[in-house]
């Protein structure tokens, strides 16, 4: 077994980039090498800050929560938790992309390497990896696309999450899907969207809020990511750049403009 990086032995849907980590717990620097804390799109950062202002929100100052990251893909997103302190396991089905992660792990301080679990499997079959009530943070981003029935998904999250723990869930904005075809002059793509096939299941916030309280476990923020810009929109490295985030910040969290943005982020808390 690698000792490097613990992994369960068993069978087999953006990250963001390196968040603050909450007060009282320090953060290791990584060297060079490691999983990327730069070179993140708009949208991963207004992820990254939301994530962090939730958990800073709704757990105590120096708390070392168990994180479970169901799309873990190049660890971006999971990698800065434990780095942060947090013990983190993440879902990954792919094995060139859990390779990718072991290796990134191996230039991480010890202890980063000893927090840190990546686990092969699917993000729909938690129940079979986990234990009812494992984590206080789950985060699923990006795992459900339009058409998905979300119910098993959802279910299964909810099952492996702790009494007051917290899910983040990010989907594609499918209610305003013509504006960025529209805002690119692409009229054939706004028709489309307009008109999308009826066969096809729209992921609304509305459904998912619902699915989700009929569970216990209601949605007590939400944001949108992605207001002004594009999907893979670089966030830039000079100051444009956090002037950029903070626009982008204010506007996911304001009526009507968090309705059309092209992300919507969900953070609902286990009752």
């Amino acid at each position: 077994m690698d000792t490097a990086v613990r992994h369960d032995d068993v069978n087999d849907a953006g990250g963001t980039p390196a968040a603050a980590p909450p007060a009282g717990i320090p953060s290791p620097a990584a060297p060079p090498g490691a999983v990327p804390r730069g070179g993140a799109t708009v949208h991963q950062a207004l992820i990254a800050r939301q994530v962090e202002e939730q958990i800073t929100a709704r757990f105590p100052v120096g708390r070392r929560l168990r994180v479970l990251d169901v799309a873990l893909r190049d660890g971006r997103q999971a990698l800065p938790l434990a780095r942060a302190g947090h013990e983190v396991t993440g879902l990954e089905t792919d094995p060139e992309l859990v390779g990718a992660v072991r290796r990134a792990l191996e230039l991480e301080p010890e202890g980063i390497r000893e927090r840190t679990r990546i686990v092969p499997g699917d993000s729909r079959s938690t129940g079979a990896h986990f234990q009812p009530g494992s984590f206080d943070v789950v985060l699923c981003h990006g795992v459900l696309a339009p058409g998905d029935e979300p119910g098993p998904l959802l279910a299964g999250l909810g099952r492996v999450l702790a009494p007051d723990g917290l899910l983040s869930l990010v989907v594609p904005n499918t209610g305003a899907a013509a504006l960025r075809p529209g805002l690119a002059g692409d009229w054939e793509g706004v028709l489309e969207r307009l008109a999308p096939d009826p066969g096809e299941r729209p992921l609304r916030r509305e459904a998912l809020s619902a699915a989700l309280e009929g569970m216990s476990t209601p949605v007590r923020q939400w944001y949108g990511a992605g207001v002004f810009t594009g999907d893979d929109a670089p966030l830039p490295a000079d100051g444009q750049g956090e002037r950029l985030l903070s626009a982008e910040e204010r506007a996911g969290r304001t009526d009507p403009y968090r309705s059309v943005a092209a992300l919507l982020h969900l953070c609902a808390v286990r009752g």
